[in-house]
This record gives C-alpha cells, sequence and structure tokens, in this order.
C-alpha cells in the first residue's frame, strides 16, 4: 500500500510551483503566471514532447557548469525540459519511468544570481531533487545545456513573447551579454538568428537601402552643399539632414530616421532616412522660402513618366530621376516672383547681385597695404553686368563703397582673400540686419597659380563663335569684353563657370549690358557718405522708409524703381546729360494734367507684371504660359498706345529724352503681334498645354499624338459593340468613369456568368460589377503613352517659341528700358510739382566751384517733421569763403545743416527739382563726409581710429569740385591732441586742397585759426539760439531756446549741460556738473585775463624805439575779444 503516498513524487511540478514569485517594488511580475508560461514559445506545438521522448534521462544535474548558467541566466530563464519537469499533470508518468527530480545545482546557482532574485526554492520540490541526481550521464546533460542555449538565445527572457506582443519587446540587442558568453563558449553562435521584429522594414538588420535611396545617395554624394528636393510620386520629399533643415526652415514635420549620408555606425540602428514632405503644387512657394532663408536648394524630378516606363524597358527598376534645377539667392529665377520682397521686420531689399570677387596683394603691408580688387556683379533677373578693378587701402574702403552700392545678395569669391577683406565680407554678409537688409550666401572657390591664363582662355572659347558676322557693334562689344583687365577676366571666368550649373551662363551673351561701376560719368558716392546722408536706408533700423530714396521714389514699375535707384545712387558729372534731364522734368512738370502727360502716367499705372524679369524669363526659358501670355499682352498694348507715334515730332514733346523713349515703343508692335498670333489665350491663361498653340500652329508631332488619342478613342468606341456580343446583348455597351477609372463596362450581378474569364473585374457593388476587356487595357495603355509622348512634344514645342522670342530680345528690352526712363522722368516731375521745389541752375564748367542756396531744405526731414524744415541761406565758393566753420550749441542743428546741403547737391545732379527759393551750382565730382561717431570691432579699429581713417582717405581723395563735410573731427581723443588734428585739417583743406568744406566743430579757438588763414577763405557761422535765465532755487539756471538758423560768428559755448538736462541725467550729478562747469570756466578766464594783462604791458612798456608788431597787436584784441 505504498503506492499511493509516493504517486505524488512522480508528478511533475510547473515552473510556478518550482519557483516562489516575489514581488517587485510591490508589483506582481508581468508574464509569469500560468497561462504566460505556457503560451511562451508558441512556435512549438507540444513542451511536454522532450520529457516523453526521454523518459529515462529526462532530468540532468548542471551543477558541473554553476558558473556559466550563473552569469548566462535571466530572471525566470529555464530550458524547455525544467519546465516540463516542473509541470504538475494528473497522467501517471510513462511505465518504467523514474521519477523525475529537479535539477538542484543550477537552481542553486540560478537563485544566487542577482538577476533571479526574486524567485525562491520550493521546500518540497528541493527535497525531491537529490532521489536520483547520480543516474545522469554526461551525453543527457550536454544535449539538456544546448536546449537551454538554444532557448536563452531565442527568446532572451520568458516574457519575452508577451512584451513582443505589448510592442516593447526591442529584437536588436536584447542579450547582448548572451551573446558575448556563447562566442566565447566557441559554441555555433550563428545558429537559430532571432526573426525580424514584426513592423520593421526588410532589410533592417543588415542595413539595406532601397533603389530609391540609393538613387538619392548618389545624386545627393555629388551635391553635398545642396539641399536636394525629390519628387516621389505625388509629392516632394526631403531626405536624411535636408528633412531636419527643411522641417526647421518651412515648418513641417520631419519623420525621424538616419540624418548623415555616410553611414555612421552611430545610426546603424536606424533602417531609413529621415524625412519630411511638401505637396507638388506647393514646391515653388517652398523652395522660395529655402532660398531666401539662404540655402543653396536642388529640385530633383522623375524625368519619366508612369505610362511610357510601363512601355519601357526599366518597368522594374525605380523611375529615372534627375537633378533638374538648382537655386540659390542670386540665382533665383522663376514664374513665381521675386526673391527681393521685403518683410514686414526685414530692412530693404537687396540688389539681387550675385557678386564674383578676387584679390591679390600689390604692396606693402600693415597701414600701408595695397591690393588689387577685381568684381563682376550679374543680375540674372534683369541681365545687368556690372565690373571694375581697382587697388584698394588697408581700411577696404573701395570695396566697401562697391559693396554698398552693388548690395549683392550673393558673394562667389575666388581664391583666398586677405584678412581686412574677408572680415570686411563676413560683416556685411553674415548679419540679417546688416546694411543689405538680410543675410548674403558666400561660396569660396579656388584659384590655382594659372588661374589668369586658364580664365583668358576659357572667355575667349566662350565666346567663340558668338558674333554674328555682320555684326559690328556685337563685334565691338566682344572686343571691349575680352580686353577686361585680368582680375576681372579671372572673375568673368569664374563667374560663367558658377552660372552654368544654375544654366544662367547665356546672360553673358548679352554684352550690350556690361557696364563699369567707375565710369566717369556719374559721381562716385562712397560707402561712408551713403550711409551718412541715408540715401538708400535710414542710419536707425535699416529700413528704405525716412532715407531719400523713400522721399523720391514716386515709380510705378518695378524696372523704374530699380533704374530710380541707380539714379539716386550715381549723379551725372556730364552736364549735358544733366539738363537733358531736368529739362524733361520741367517739361512733363509744365504739361501736368495735359492728356499726353496723363496717357503716358496712365500707361505706366497700368503696367502690373515685372516686364524686366519676365523678359529674362522668357530668355532662359523658365517662363510659364500665363506669364508668357501677359507680357506680351502687355507689350502689345504700350505699343498700340502710341501706334500713331512715327517720329519725335509725334510724341507731342520737345524733349529729346521723352520723344527718343516714346518713339521706341510702337517699334516691338509686330514682333509681339507675331507671336500672339500662335496663342490660344484662352488656353494659355488656364496654363493648358494642349491647346496652347492655336490649331494652324501646332507642330506636326502634336498633331500626329492628338490623332493617335482620336483614333484609339474611336477604337474604344467601336469595341462597344464587340463587347455586347460576348454579353449576348443587342445594344452596345456604355462606358462609365468611376472614381477616375475610365471605360469601365458595367454588368448586373445577374448577368455576370456571362462575362469571360479574361475580363478583368476593377469594381462594383451590390447590384452591377464593372470590367474592363483585355482590348480596353491594351487601348487605355496606347492612349495614356500617347498623352505623354503629346505633353512632351507640347513641351517641346512650348520651349522652341520661348526660344524664339528670346532671339529679339534686344529691341523688347531696350523698350523696356523707354518705359522704366520715362516712369522715372515721370517721378522726379511729380516731386518737382511739391510746394517749394525749384528748378537748380547749373554754372559753367569754366567757373571757379560755388554752391548757392537761398531758402534751402532737407530734403527728408520735412517729410518727417510735423512743423516743416526751418531753411537756410548759405553760399561756399572758391577763392572765398572756401569753407565754413560751424558751431552751436548741441543739439542746435547742425549736422541736420551740413547734410541737408549736401542732400541738395545729390539731387540737383540727378536732375531733380530742389527744395530752395534758388540753388545754383557747378557740378561737384565727389561728396565726401566724415560724421558720427562709431568703432569697427571687426576689423579691431577704435571709433578714434575710425574717424582718422576715414579723413586720411578723404584728404587723399578729395579735388578743388569735391564737396567735403568733417563733423566734429578730433573728438575721439584728449581736448589737445583733438584740436591739433582739427587745426591742422581744416588749414589743409582750405589752403592746399581747396576744395568746398562744412566743418563742424566744438573747439571755439579754431575760430581763431580760421582768422588766421586770411582772404576770408574760412567763414565762422553758428547755429543761433536764445538763453534765458531761470531762477531755481540757490542758482540761476541757463535754459536754450534753439532757432536752427544759420548766422554768422562764433558760439563761445556748447551748452552740453542742457541736453544733459534733456537726457533726464539725476539733478544731483547735473547740480555737481554745473558747479564744476563754472569753476572751469572762470579758471581759464583768470589765465586768458593774466595772458591779456601780460600783453598789454608789453605795449605800453614798448620804448619809442621799440616798435610793437602786427602779430602782438592781433593776439591783443583777439585776447580782449575772448575775454
Amino acid at each position: 500500500m505504498a503506492g499511493p503516498s509516493k504517486q505524488p513524487e512522480k508528478r511533475q511540478s510547473t515552473l510556478t510551483s518550482f519557483f516562489t514569485q516575489r514581488t517587485v517594488n510591490g508589483l506582481k511580475v508581468p508574464g509569469s503566471s500560468d497561462n504566460n508560461t505556457s503560451t511562451s514559445s508558441p512556435a512549438e506545438p507540444s513542451r511536454k514532447r522532450p520529457l516523453q521522448e526521454n523518459a529515462d534521462t529526462a532530468n540532468v544535474n548542471s551543477n558541473t557548469r554553476p558558473s556559466r548558467l550563473a552569469k548566462r541566466a535571466r530572471p525566470s530563464i529555464v530550458d524547455d525540459d525544467e519546465e516540463d519537469d516542473a509541470e504538475p499533470s494528473d497522467k501517471p508518468s510513462p511505465k518504467g519511468s523514474p521519477p523525475p527530480p529537479p535539477r538542484a545545482s543550477a537552481a542553486e546557482s540560478l537563485s544566487s544570481s542577482s538577476r533571479t532574485g526574486q524567485y525562491v526554492y520550493n521546500a518540497e520540490a528541493q527535497e525531491s531533487a537529490h532521489v536520483k541526481v547520480e543516474d545522469e550521464d554526461a551525453a543527457t546533460r550536454r544535449r539538456k545545456e544546448e536546449l537551454h542555449r538554444k532557448f536563452v538565445k531565442k527568446l532572451g527572457h520568458p516574457d519575452s513573447m508577451s512584451f513582443g506582443r505589448r510592442g516593447n519587446f526591442q529584437a536588436d540587442g536584447e542579450t547582448p551579454g548572451l551573446d558575448g558568453e556563447d562566442a566565447e563558449g566557441g559554441e555555433d553562435v550563428e545558429d537559430d538568428e532571432p526573426p525580424p521584429t514584426k513592423g520593421k522594414k526588410k532589410g533592417a538588420k543588415t542595413g539595406k537601402l532601397t533603389p530609391m535611396e540609393i538613387q538619392f545617395l548618389d545624386i545627393k554624394r555629388k551635391h553635398l552643399d545642396t539641399l536636394l528636393i525629390v519628387e516621389v510620386g505625388y509629392k516632394f520629399r526631403f531626405f536624411g539632414e535636408d528633412a531636419r533643415i527643411a522641417a526647421k526652415e518651412l515648418g513641417i514635420v520631419c519623420i525621424p530616421g538616419k540624418f548623415r549620408y555616410d553611414e555612421h555606425p552611430s545610426e546603424a540602428h536606424l533602417d531609413r532616412f529621415a524625412s519630411a514632405s511638401i505637396p507638388v503644387h506647393r514646391l515653388s512657394v517652398h523652395a522660395k522660402r529655402l532660398v531666401a532663408a539662404g540655402h543653396k536648394v536642388g529640385v530633383v524630378r522623375q524625368i519619366e513618366t508612369a505610362a511610357l516606363k510601363k512601355a519601357g524597358d526599366n518597368r522594374n527598376a525605380p523611375f529615372v530621376r534627375k537633378l533638374t534645377n538648382v537655386y540659390t539667392k542670386g540665382t533665383y529665377i522663376d514664374e513665381n516672383g521675386e526673391l527681393d520682397q521685403p518683410g514686414d521686420n526685414t530692412g530693404a531689399p537687396a540688389g539681387g547681385y550675385l557678386l564674383c570677387l578676387t584679390e591679390s596683394p600689390t604692396k606693402g603691408s600693415g597701414t600701408d597695404e595695397k591690393v588689387e580688387v577685381g568684381i563682376i556683379a550679374v543680375q540674372p533677373a534683369t541681365g545687368d553686368i556690372i565690373y571694375d578693378n581697382f587697388e584698394d587701402g588697408f581700411m577696404r574702403r573701395e570695396i566697401e563703397t562697391r559693396l554698398l552700392h552693388i548690395s549683392p545678395c550673393e558673394f562667389l569669391i575666388v581664391g583666398d582673400l586677405s584678412k581686412a577683406s574677408d572680415k570686411l565680407v563676413q560683416h556685411l554678409s553674415n548679419n540679417s540686419t546688416n546694411v543689405f537688409g538680410d543675410k548674403s550666401r558666400v561660396e569660396r572657390v579656388p584659384r590655382s597659380k594659372t588661374m589668369a591664363a586658364e580664365a583668358s582662355s576659357h572667355v575667349t572659347q566662350f565666346y567663340a563663335g558668338k558674333t554674328k558676322d555682320n555684326d559690328e557693334r556685337a563685334a565691338t562689344l566682344l572686343e571691349k569684353v575680352l580686353r577686361l583687365p585680368e582680375a576681372v577676366t579671372i572673375c568673368l571666368s569664374a563667374m560663367i563657370t558658377h552660372l552654368t550649373e544654375y544654366g544662367l551662363e547665356h546672360i553673358f551673351d548679352l554684352t550690350k549690358y556690361f557696364q563699369s561701376f567707375s565710369t566717369r560719368q556719374h559721381m562716385l558716392i562712397n560707402g561712408t557718405t551713403l550711409e551718412s546722408l541715408e540715401v538708400y536706408r535710414n542710419a536707425t533700423d535699416h529700413s528704405e522708409k525716412g532715407s531719400l530714396l523713400w522721399a523720391l521714389d514716386k515709380t510705378h514699375t518695378r524696372p523704374g524703381q530699380r533704374l530710380f535707384r541707380k539714379w539716386i545712387g550715381r549723379p551725372l558729372l556730364d552736364k549735358q546729360r544733366l539738363e537733358e534731364r531736368v529739362s524733361a522734368v520741367e517739361e512733363l512738370l509744365e504739361k501736368q494734367s495735359t492728356f499726353h502727360v496723363d496717357k503716358l502716367a496712365g500707361m505706366l499705372k497700368s503696367i502690373k507684371a515685372d516686364l524686366e524679369r519676365s523678359l529674362i524669363r522668357i530668355y532662359y526659358g523658365k517662363c510659364s504660359r500665363p506669364e508668357l501670355l501677359t507680357t506680351l499682352q502687355t507689350l502689345q498694348r504700350i505699343s498700340m498706345e502710341f501706334a500713331r507715334v512715327k517720329s519725335p515730332a509725334d510724341t507731342g514733346f520737345k524733349s529729346p529724352l521723352i520723344s527718343n523713349a516714346i518713339c521706341s515703343l510702337p517699334a516691338i508692335s509686330d514682333i509681339v503681334i507675331s507671336y500672339l498670333d500662335k496663342i490660344n489665350p484662352q488656353a494659355a491663361r488656364k496654363d493648358d498645354k494642349y491647346e496652347f498653340f492655336r490649331d494652324e500652329e501646332e507642330t506636326d508631332d502634336i498633331t500626329n499624338h492628338k490623332l493617335g488619342i482620336v483614333a484609339v478613342e474611336q477604337d474604344l468606341d467601336e469595341h462597344r459593340k464587340e463587347a455586347a456580343a460576348k454579353l449576348k446583348s443587342k445594344t452596345p455597351v456604355n462606358y462609365v468613369t468611376v472614381s477616375g477609372i475610365e471605360f469601365l463596362i458595367e454588368v448586373p450581378n445577374t448577368d455576370v456568368k456571362k462575362v469571360p474569364a479574361s475580363w478583368a473585374k476593377i469594381s462594383g457593388t451590390k447590384k452591377v460589377s464593372r470590367f474592363h476587356t483585355p482590348e480596353v487595357i491594351r487601348l487605355i495603355n496606347e492612349r495614356d503613352q500617347n498623352k505623354e509622348a503629346l505633353a512632351a512634344a507640347c513641351d517641346a514645342a512650348f520651349a522652341e517659341l520661348l526660344k524664339s522670342i528670346a532671339s529679339n530680345y534686344q529691341p523688347l528690352r531696350d523698350a523696356v528700358a523707354s518705359l522704366a526712363t520715362l516712369d522715372c522722368l515721370l517721378s522726379l516731375a511729380e516731386v518737382a510739382a511739391l510746394p517749394g521745389y525749384n528748378k537748380p541752375t547749373f554754372l559753367p564748367s569754366d567757373s571757379p566751384p560755388t554752391i548757392s542756396i537761398t531758402e534751402g531744405r532737407h530734403p527728408i526731414a520735412e517729410h518727417t517733421l510735423p512743423n516743416g524744415y526751418i531753411p537756410f541761406t548759405t553760399t561756399l565758393a572758391s577763392p572765398s569763403p572756401v569753407a565754413q566753420l560751424i558751431t552751436g550749441p548741441n543739439m542746435g542743428g547742425k549736422s541736420s545743416y551740413v547734410r541737408a546741403v549736401a542732400l541738395l547737391v545729390l539731387l540737383a545732379q540727378i536732375g531733380s527739382y530742389v527744395p530752395a527759393d534758388a540753388m545754383s551750382l557747378t557740378l561737384s565730382d565727389a561728396i565726401y563726409t566724415r560724421m558720427g561717431a562709431r568703432d569697427n570691432l571687426f576689423a579691431g579699429e577704435s571709433t578714434f581710429m575710425v574717424e582718422v581713417s576715414e579723413t586720411a582717405s578723404i584728404l587723399r581723395g578729395a579735388t578743388p569740385r569735391s564737396l567735403v563735410i568733417l563733423d566734429e573731427l578730433g573728438r575721439g581723443t584728449s581736448t589737445h591732441d583733438g584740436a591739433a588734428i582739427a587745426h591742422a585739417v581744416l588749414e589743409n583743406v582750405a589752403k592746399e586742397t581747396k576744395c568746398l568744406t562744412l566743418f563742424i566743430t566744438h573747439y571755439q579757438n579754431l575760430a581763431k585759426v580760421a582768422e588766421g588763414l586770411g582772404d576770408k577763405r574760412v567763414k565762422c557761422v553758428h547755429m543761433k539760439f536764445n538763453t534765458e535765465k531761470v531762477a531755481e532755487g540757490e542758482e540761476d539756471e541757463e535754459t536754450i531756446t534753439f532757432l536752427y538758423q544759420v548766422c554768422e560768428g562764433v558760439a563761445h559755448r556748447s551748452y552740453g549741460l542742457n541736453v544733459a538736462r534733456l537726457a533726464r541725467i539725476p539733478k544731483k550729478v547735473l547740480d555737481v556738473a554745473a558747479a564744476k562747469s563754472r569753476e572751469l570756466e572762470e579758471q581759464v578766464k583768470c589765465k586768458r585775463l593774466k595772458g591779456a594783462v601780460g600783453l598789454l604791458g608789453n605795449v605800453l612798456s614798448a620804448g619809442e624805439d621799440d616798435e610793437v608788431s602786427d602779430e602782438q597787436l592781433e593776439h591783443l584784441i583777439s585776447s580782449i575779444e575772448q575775454l
């Protein structure tokens, strides 16, 4: 009867009864219940099979490898047979099977592991574990260890499947320690590789790229500096680092993934690139925003269509893609507007120029450093090209002047620049609030030692064969291009190479628009003067409002606006051209509100398109169909307005400048009409490429493909009868279109048994099924191929039309230039009509330098001041007074007065009327200014260094016909040194250079110097003011009233304390300053009195024989005057 008592020993125990589970952090460990255990390996049909097959040797004592198991085992990890040993069963063991004791040693090692500490042994199971340990043999032990290793390697831990179901289990690197141990053990590590996790892409482990990604990488590695937008189906996508940049700039979502393009190990766990996408129809908008942010943007397009690909040889390969367009700030030419529209908080727009700069050292170093500089600036949007070659000093004033005039939005630098030039370029380009109004993009290309010879050869080859044999003018211009200085040729060669990447290199065919920057027909206003006089931008926030351009620009068209900007920055030196311009403005003013002027103004106001940019886009072949129609119709309307004009006499204007401009407009009529006759206007407005050309103007290819489509559609119509016959219907079937799928044959579901098996079911409802017959599928494919070939033929014909119009670019561009000239003249006439504006008088060129202004006003301030500007009257003339020494209280209006004089001279020389009752002048060859206090930290220059450097460049460049303005020279250093420098400079400009000078100072003793120069060369004037004493407490305080009038004489005090009071400096500080000021004044008076008494004593003590010199008497008189 002992049998029943031993029955429990023969039963198997479960894993959960073998281990008593602990709680971890007060929570039950998930996935360790009976159900979870039994489902932890769904791949194996029965967990008891190994035990039944090896009943005699089922349990193995693993105490021979305790250390390895202790290291290898994870929480709750046992092999298959251990699990079976522990599982309870009502069914007895097979006959002859010994009782199965558990593995005690292995369990001990498992429990000793820190990772299995959450389990403890069951005492009963432990007691029964020692019954037949000795019967285990070595072969079974090895087998059990192998099974255990495979189990661990395959699943990691028993909860892995439940983790996997919850999406928390990561196959990657789950059991790195185990893998390492297996490798050490020298066993078959490669066996039983874990399967890839669900949801991951195929190839995640191997890091394989899709064919499309490989294609993208090939393009990207050739253009690493370009942000690529790739066409993928119906979207444009960004990949990798490009996606991160696009997400930041455009505010779109970036899907995480690989950011690098070099398959770096740090991203080996990622199986795809990071990506972002935009819709097809928004490409131009987003590309424009990326370009405006300073990026170089490339568009990669699919260059084959689905239907043609399906019929081609590469049907199983990815779409062929190529980089079709590249854009940067300086080269963005597209049909969707421009980049130079200023935003709400940006400065004034840059000039849209791409500027190429190269530099080579000539001589000297330090402050004597000289460099030879070559520049070429291209405005791709208009076709303008500016070049120059010059030598520059260590302050780089010449480079700065040209950069401020041209306002480039992009730099191309050839070779290395000197440190000073490089700092200047960085300073002007890196800051978004710089004088250009926005950040400028900088690109650098290397310069080889043989660059000069290579450039000359490259430019010669580029222009070889471009001249027409019978065009002498083009040959002359090309000869001029080929004779450019070496530095300019290097820039030209680099620019041709650079623009070839953007498809814009043929802009250099337009040699008519090559202009030298420093031609002597124009006054050259340097960069310092442009900023001081606020010509293009105000000095406060660098925006256009508050500048001279803002005050005068009344133009209606974009070409007119651009030309007016050039006129303001480059005043004329040619007196004949200047008088022509002034007389044209005068005639427009006199004929104001007449039919001719109103007609001209109305025509300009009606032009909404930017014709200059549209023409250059046509020239580049980048124009859209609606824009082409708008441009040609606008040009036609303009030419028809003046169709009756056959000669200058028919224009109704006497001025040759106006009449010649109007005469050039009707000349383009025939050209424009000949192209408009080819176009279907309705289709062009809708951008319908298939019907864009009128029927009789279509090319043979277009006609053939259209006929092919019609033939296919006719075959489809005839096929209806055949389909009806197969369905045994007496009437032809009707095609239906559902969800965009055409030529579907609907069959009622009751008749579906009549449908042949060859028909393909496309869709259906409860009542009907829709099919495509094999013939319909073949004909649809044929029609799609014809349609895509037709689209290609239409694009080719449109490109040919643009090329044909481009051959007539010159007369069309001349007509637009005439419109711009008329627009600028009308703008100046509108300014002349303002109250108080009068025509200036230009004195003969052989007259001595003179500027005479009666009741003049500041042209910008009178627009911004609510109560108007108080006028001034002044005269500067050679030989006397060649200079004015201007003194007066702080804030008295000294700087405003001298700026007004300079601006009136500039206005007169651009051909404008001036805000003055009368003004007569000789032409000034330059305007130089040294105003304000500012340092130049990026160049390592202090405030005073900037001051004296600018003064030095003025002294070197000024001529007797220059106008020089010096504002408070010498204030940046000690009183004695500053006064000495001011004294010496004033003497130099008055006696040596003899240029017309306005000299502002607070050094009152310079008045004595002025008198000492003799011949009344320097006239002392001051800004008038009134003082009034107000009793406040114990002391009397002076209050100042500024009258802002220019009067003769010297102001002996600057009244700085008054400004300090206005600036709200604390009264305690002001009281101390006032007391100190009085004390210093008394000391100076005492010294002067002692000096005067001494002089008087010397004069009186002189005997009858001693002669008193005139100098002594003059000194005595001036001392008494100062007292």
